[in-house]
């Protein structure tokens, strides 16, 4: 198995300032995601504020040949969805902005779900169930507990309110690289897979549908949609293992 590499105060410093910036960068985005926006709009508000402003890079550009800054990934898609000119948001549509960004070698990711206008109670419901089951797993994190602690308490919550967990994405270790060891899973069984240590650092992102957990890939190779069409929602934060807990380098204003 590759080696997990355990992050110093000082690199730990770093990753938390990275973080911090990119809760910036979503701040900035809450004024301007609103109906009439195309997702292609979005991807240029981040890209110029992350460089002109944060004087960061966006990590994502470039990276396994992306050339956009963010994902975009509107009511039925699960992830990595691509910025489009022609995809304009309309009331009633949810989605994930999913953003990394660089900042003194180190990289910091996290994802957020809007939702447009008038939403329906059940995509409501979606949203806020996803965010609860992804804190479900954070509040697992501290050394001794395993990566199937993790998964467990994510899919048994989510599983409890009827919805099921995409398994062919994860959370990843992140550091100077955006994806490092652990692969963090969000299924498992409790005691199960790699025991956490202070100084690790990884996402936490539960994909998770309102139908069917499968998925499948559309021609251009990145955007994954759920095959039943049904809506999909998302929510990631970079955590840190701390002495005796977590600590959530990309924690937004909205969420203290």
């Amino acid at each position: 198995m590759a080696k997990v590499t355990l992050k110093t105060t000082a690199e730990l410093t770093l990753m938390r300032e990275a973080g911090r910036l990119l809760t910036k960068v979503f701040s900035y985005l809450d004024n301007h995601l609103q109906a009439g926006i195309s997702t292609m709009e979005i991807n240029h508000l981040a890209e110029r504020y992350i460089v002109d402003q944060l004087m960061a890079r966006p990590a994502s550009k470039g990276q396994y040949g992306y050339q956009y800054v963010l994902n975009t990934s509107v009511n039925h898609v699960v992830c990595h969805g691509v910025p489009s000119d022609s995809q304009t948001l309309k009331s009633g549509d949810i989605i994930n902005v999913d953003i990394t960004l660089e900042k003194g070698g180190y990289i910091a990711d996290s994802s957020k779900m809007y939702m447009i206008g008038e939403v329906s109670p059940l995509a409501r419901r979606l949203v806020n169930k996803t965010y609860e089951t992804m804190w479900e797993g954070i509040r697992v994190v501290k050394p001794g507990a395993t990566l199937g602690d993790i998964g467990y308490a994510i899919q048994h919550f989510a599983e409890k309110h009827g919805y099921s967990v995409v398994r062919e994405y994860c959370g990843h270790g992140i550091g100077r690289e955006m994806h490092e060891e652990p692969t963090v899973l969000h299924f498992g069984q409790p005691g199960k897979g790699l025991m956490l240590q202070e100084g690790m650092t990884f996402t936490i992102e539960p994909m998770i549908n309102q139908g069917k957990a499968k998925v499948k890939v559309k021609k251009d190779g990145w955007t994954v949609v759920t095959s039943d069409k049904k809506l999909s929602a998302q929510w990631e934060h970079t955590i840190a293992v701390t002495s005796n807990g977590y600590e959530v380098l990309t924690l937004r204003d909205e969420e203290r």
